[in-house]
């Protein structure tokens, strides 16, 4: 079993990312990092390139936990998650929430809110700071 980080190369990526981590050491566990991109556009800021990911394995390999990291593509990267949680009997889900308004939810639609509602296992949502 592992934590699963749903990352994203920014503020709330590395606060899921630190706090994953920390959770897979308390609990004597690996990580596994999901990197998503819905594929629909040109570049995507949020799907880490070649020196994203050497940095995040030189993290990971630092962090002194047991890690694999899972770049992935599809439709939905709420359902990308939850596959990869599912896939390897996760522990717990730790995503990097931001702040939206009701209105905001309600037309966009959240990745973490679906990750949250659809999980079945412990979801722990974190901020930056």
């Amino acid at each position: 079993m592992a934590v699963v980080i749903g990352y994203i190369p920014d503020e709330y990526g590395e606060a899921a990312l630190a706090h994953g981590i920390a959770e897979a050491q308390r609990r004597g566990t690996g990580v596994v990092v999901v990197n998503s991109t819905k594929g629909d556009a040109l570049v995507d800021r949020r799907y880490l390139g070649e020196d994203g990911k050497v940095t995040l394995e030189e993290q990971l390999t630092a962090s002194g936990v047991e890690h694999e990291l899972r770049q992935t593509m599809g439709r939905d990267i709420a359902d990308e998650i939850l596959a990869v949680a599912k896939e390897v009997a996760a522990d717990a889900i730790v995503i990097g929430i931001r702040h939206r308004t009701p209105v905001g939810k309600l037309i966009m639609g959240s990745v973490a809110q679906r990750v949250i509602i659809d999980a079945t296992c412990p979801v722990i949502a974190v901020k930056p700071g």
